[in-house]
């Protein structure tokens, strides 16, 4: 048990994998995405075990914010895009929005991910890139 948790707070302090592949989620930086008087900020929260979470912070203060992340959002990796399992978060509406974006845990861990957030009205998905191993 000892070993175990020594292991986890040296990969939480060094950014390295923790013990089975696991990633810390403090390794991986949060990213940000400014488009359309539009910024979309992601960071990982959780990534091992049941579920990957990423904080999600959308501001603006030129429009309403009405996206809905549950569905507008993927998690593509290994060729597979995955939907939302749930958000937990601010609802539509204002100019600051803020919540977690949860997805099922893929297995095995791929070597990249890729959170991808269609917005309405754009173009093109906002695109969050973080390497794993």
């Amino acid at each position: 048990m000892r070993a175990r948790l020594i292991t986890l707070l040296l990969a939480l302090v060094t950014g390295l994998p923790a013990a089975g592949g696991a990633i810390a989620a403090s390794a991986l930086s949060a990213q940000s995405n400014t488009a359309a008087g539009v910024t979309v900020k992601a960071t990982p929260r959780a990534l091992p075990g049941g579920a990957w979470e990423f904080e999600i912070v959308f501001d603006t203060h030129t429009q309403e914010l009405n996206d809905d992340p549950a569905k507008s959002a993927s998690l593509v990796a290994g060729g597979r895009a995955l939907a939302p399992a749930a958000w937990q978060g601010d609802p539509p509406g204002g100019h600051h929005r803020k919540g977690v974006l949860k997805f099922n845990a893929l297995d095995p861990q791929p070597q990249a991910i890729e959170l991808r957030i269609a917005r309405p009205g754009e173009a093109r998905p906002r695109v969050f890139n973080w390497r794993l191993k």
